[in-house]
Formats: C-alpha cells, sequence, structure tokens
C-alpha cells in the first residue's frame, strides 16, 4: 500500500484520539491539517487502514462505527450515559479464541468485547440510577 500524504495524517490523527473517534470525528480533525480533504476520502481510507491491520473498527448496533488505533488485544466499555469509548486491558486471557475453537470446531479470526455501562465520570456526577432513555446514547467524542 502506497503512503499518501492524507491517508498518513488520517492515521496518525487515529492514533492520537483517545476516544475511538467516528469518521466524522476524525475528519473534523484531519481537515485542520488538510483543509482541502473530502470525507470520502477520509472513508475510503479508514475502510483501507482497517483492511490492512493499521486500525481497528469498532461497530456496535445502533451507534456509529468507531476508530481504534491500539491493534494490541484489549477490548472496550461504552457508557451509556456519555457515549465515551475506554480501553480495558485484556483480562479474559489470550486463548478464549482457541478455547471457542475447540469447543465448536470454528475457525476464530478474532473476537470483539464490549462492556457497557456508565462511566466513573458519569457515575460522579449524578448517583442516580440508569433510566431508561439513557442506554443507547451515542456521542462523537
Amino acid at each position: 500500500m502506497r503512503a499518501t500524504k492524507q491517508r498518513e495524517a488520517i492515521l496518525r490523527s487515529v492514533r492520537n484520539m483517545d476516544s475511538h473517534p467516528t469518521a466524522d470525528a476524525v475528519y473534523d480533525a484531519v481537515r485542520k491539517e488538510i483543509p482541502g480533504i473530502s470525507l470520502g476520502t477520509v472513508y475510503r481510507n479508514l475502510k483501507l487502514l482497517a483492511e490492512t491491520g493499521e486500525l481497528r473498527v469498532m461497530e456496535s448496533a445502533g451507534c456509529s462505527s468507531r476508530f481504534d488505533g491500539c491493534t494490541e488485544i484489549h477490548h472496550h466499555f461504552r457508557c451509556d450515559r456519555c457515549g465515551r469509548v475506554f480501553d480495558v486491558a485484556e483480562i479474559l486471557g489470550s486463548d478464549i479464541d482457541r478455547e471457542v475453537e475447540s469447543q465448536t470446531g470454528f475457525m476464530v479470526r478474532g473476537h470483539s468485547l464490549e462492556f457497557r455501562g456508565v462511566c466513573a465520570d458519569c457515575r460522579s456526577r449524578s448517583e442516580t440510577p440508569l433510566s431508561n432513555s439513557d442506554v443507547g446514547v451515542s456521542s462523537r467524542k
């Protein structure tokens, strides 16, 4: 894959953000460096960078895809109140894929694990219980 100025800026932006940005957030960040870049160019390059394993795509039903510059094995926590996504260290052990293969006969190429709940910041702001309206909140943070 040929390195381009746009692709390098997109990858750098994703890796510099710990917020697991959406494509729109990456576009906003890259436009500061390359004002003439199009949203289509950002989408195409994010897809290509994910296909080549230089970044990960996080997809969740009902939410915009987010991108992760950390390609090492780890999991995520998504806050139901603010929508932010946080990295969670691998706590289940790296043999989980092989365990699933041995129990099912499937060929596992990888897995995605996302915990859901209320982050520490949101909990500290309000100790009120989570309401139904809090579930499924999306965020562009």
